[in-house]
């Protein structure tokens, strides 16, 4: 079985699967009488091939067994997805470009306060939670077509948890 190393979730490693969604290194606007702060252009919402409409949803995740097991690809080729955590909990990204070849693989841990967005026609696993009852807000694509492609893998791969922290 072949073992997957878990990377830190930076703008730069994971530019070729999409956008990290975070507010690091970002000017705010301050707004409200200056009682809030926003944040404009975090991430290019894709969705409109076909007539499509941007989806807002919320997500309710559950952990998955350790040791996480790798056996499910998928990707939107009319749209990209982007996946915000409401509550702050650490999670896993894994993406590929190329499904049927396992060095094309990348793992990412992600800080409760990033999110990401996936490119149209990025392949990307599943939604991966490290805690029961983690909560996302998802901007996709409604519409019709088909808007989703799956692959399931010959071979199994498996996360290495031990490199998350690192």
């Amino acid at each position: 079985m072949a073992i997957l190393s878990i990377e830190p979730l930076t703008r730069q490693a994971f530019a070729p699967f999409g956008e990290v969604v975070e507010t690091e290194g970002l000017t705010p606007l301050s707004i409200n009488q200056g009682y809030a702060e926003r944040y404009n252009e975090l991430a290019t919402i894709d969705v409109g091939a076909e007539g499509g409409h941007i989806n807002i949803s919320w997500f309710v995740a559950s952990a998955r067994p350790a040791p996480i097991a790798i056996r499910l690809m998928e990707r939107h080729p009319l749209g990209s997805q982007m996946f915000m955590p409401l509550n702050g909990g650490d999670w896993l990204v894994v993406v590929c470009t190329d499904p049927h070849t396992r060095s094309s693989y990348r793992a990412f841990a992600a800080k409760g306060n990033q999110g990401v967005n996936y490119a149209r026609n990025c392949w990307h696993h599943p939604l991966l939670v490290l805690k029961d009852a983690s909560s996302f807000l998802v901007v996709d694509r409604k519409g019709g077509g088909d808007n989703l492609e799956e692959y399931w893998l010959d071979e199994t791969m498996q996360l290495d948890l031990r490199t998350a922290a690192s």
